[in-house]
């Protein structure tokens, strides 16, 4: 089980636009815009490390941050519909069993737990590379074998990816800790 840390730095220009820095995706630092602008519908566009976030004039006066918060909570979770999908089947594949059922699920002080064959992963492990979240699934898959963090529990991830350590510290020195 993985807990989560703190929020990330967030900046506000002065009631036109909000930033943010850095949002992580994929093991990539993103800069986050909010501009306002005559549109009915809000806008999300990623190019060169920028997210942009293009909202309705009439949220101009609402509370930025809790639209910044938002928007990149609601874009974390369409990416991790996408990657942790893809985690589960590789995993799946690679351990030739899985759990009864998993859910995408924000979870305050998780990123990851595993409750009577069930797998819940928090959708913000998409900060993290590819190979994190790959590993972070592994773990979650270990714990349908044993429930505690054992030696049989370490062996097994050991046996899948022997370069354990060096993911457990990368998330423990990121915004997520055990």
């Amino acid at each position: 089980m993985y807990k989560v840390k703190k929020a990330l730095k967030i900046k506000s220009n002065i009631g036109t636009a909000l930033e943010r820095h850095p949002v992580p995706v994929l093991g990539i630092d993103y800069k986050v815009k909010i501009e306002y602008k005559n549109v009915k519908v809000p806008e999300l566009n990623v190019e060169n490390k920028l997210i942009k976030i293009s909202l309705p004039n009439r949220y101009k006066k609402e509370n930025n941050q809790e639209i910044l918060d938002l928007a990149i909570e609601k874009m974390y979770e369409q990416i991790a519909k996408v990657e942790i999908e893809r985690a589960m089947e590789k995993t799946r594949l690679m351990l030739g069993f899985a759990p009864e059922d998993y859910e995408i699920k924000n979870m305050k002080k998780e990123i990851g737990r595993c409750v009577e064959g069930k797998i819940t992963i928090n959708p913000k492990i998409v900060m993290f590379h590819r190979d994190v979240i790959d590993f972070i699934v592994l773990h979650e898959y270990c714990h349908l074998k044993y429930k505690t963090h054992s030696k049989y529990f370490y062996r097994m991830i050991e046996k899948y990816e022997p370069n354990f350590e060096k993911y457990e510290k990368i998330i423990e020195t990121s915004l997520f800790q055990y």
